[in-house]
């Protein structure tokens, strides 16, 4: 029996230029001549059988996981790491007072072990298919001086998408402001584009109440989009919520985001609270976890969307049939490398201009995951590594 013999988490610090924060201090935004500080993590899991595997995600949005990680390091040590399942469902009891963010990371690793292994991507593992995967240009949030500070920014930047091949595009508008602004963007990116392009808002959960989601909406309906994401502050977990509002709207909603936990993700929709279901291997307990969130959508005759882009993501979009579009962001018109914002891949990238003319993207080809950690830049900017073994 192969097993785990040890457990490393190494944590980075790098500077990101051009990128700000929006005056909440909770958003990102493009900022010419601006620097943040950035932060990640990256998870190796080695084996006796000499394989290894790897997940690397920022801590922006999970930062968390690395903490649980290491609570539990010891104890996946000694752990076979092809029994996925049983790994997953003994963390889902241990973490159940907890939001379980943990178990993505390590899910991920593991299936990255499990292609090394048999010498094939992951894809092909999960009986994948396709492999080019329809995307969508996913921009960072409004500004008030940048180079998204205007509805007329977004129609512009929306039309360059298209150019390069994009043949759906999604605004993520202002933390705050005023709503005619965002009623305003809504119309000049549609009106920019023309009615064969997927249009998506997604406001981040910024609307103070229920009527200002339901005004919002109602430019939605008028102008035709795809999908309506995460509208309120209320933070998309009441499913009571939105599904009065779906009885008020006909762009269907896309929720999910912000719901933790297979099960939870299932009541939502049984609960009517949206039409797609938002899915993340980073945040809903790794591959494993999002598979088995698509095949409960498909059950249920409804469409999985994978939330933000990456390796993991790439192949699991290759192996679900109601799936749509791969996202790629956050992107911005001066800011079109997500990947120089995170350049921890030698060999892999999310870049704007990454699509083909029909405004698809690839999907890794090597054994596992199929990518490759840029050693040098990942030793460069190591601030501290936790070992168990």
């Amino acid at each position: 029996m192969t097993v785990i013999t040890q457990v490393s988490l190494t944590k980075l610090r790098w500077e990101q230029a051009g990128r700000g924060m929006d005056p909440s201090g909770f958003y990102p935004v493009a900022a010419d001549g601006a620097v943040r500080t950035a932060t990640g993590v990256v998870l190796r899991i080695d084996t006796d059988a000499g394989i290894w595997g790897q997940h690397t995600w920022t801590t922006g949005v999970n930062g968390l996981a690395a903490a649980q990680i290491e609570s539990i390091a010891p104890w996946l040590v000694g752990q076979d790491p092809f029994r996925r399942e049983l790994i997953w469902t003994t963390l889902q009891r241990a973490w159940r007072k907890y939001d379980r963010l943990g178990i993505g990371p390590i899910d991920i690793a593991l299936w990255d072990i499990a292609g090394k292994a048999y010498g094939v991507p992951v894809w092909q593992l999960l009986g994948g298919w396709k492999d080019r995967l329809p995307a969508y240009a996913s921009t960072l949030h409004g500004d008030e001086t940048g180079p998204l500070s205007s509805p007329q920014d977004y129609a512009d930047f929306a039309v360059a998408c298209t150019e390069l091949g994009y043949r759906a595009f999604k605004i993520h508008g202002w933390a705050a402001g005023p709503l005619g602004r965002e009623i305003e963007t809504v119309h000049a990116v549609r009106t920019a584009v023309g009615p064969d392009v997927a249009l998506m808002l997604d406001p981040g959960s910024a609307y103070t109440t229920f009527a200002d989601a339901l005004t919002v909406g109602r430019a939605l309906d008028e102008a035709g989009y795809y999908w309506y994401e995460d509208p309120y502050q209320e933070g998309g977990v009441s499913a009571h919520a939105h599904r009065r509002l779906r009885e008020l709207l006909r762009t269907p909603l896309l929720m999910g985001e912000h719901v933790r936990g297979f099960s939870a993700h299932v009541d939502q929709v049984v609960a009517g609270g949206t039409d797609f279901v938002r899915a993340d291997a980073g945040l809903d307990a790794g591959i494993t976890g999002v598979m088995k969130l698509a095949h409960a959508a498909e059950g249920l005759g409804l469409d999985v969307e994978l939330h933000g882009p990456g390796p993991a993501h790439r192949h699991c979009m290759a192996a679900i049939r109601n799936t749509n579009f791969y996202e790629l962001g956050l992107v911005a018109p001066s800011l079109p490398s997500v990947s120089a914002g995170f350049p921890v891949y030698a060999d892999f990238r999310d870049d704007l201009a990454s699509v083909d003319a029909e405004g698809t993207v690839g999907v890794p080809t090597g054994p596992g995951l199929g990518v490759t950690l840029d050693e040098d830049w990942v030793a460069a900017h190591e601030v501290e590594t936790f070992v168990a073994r």
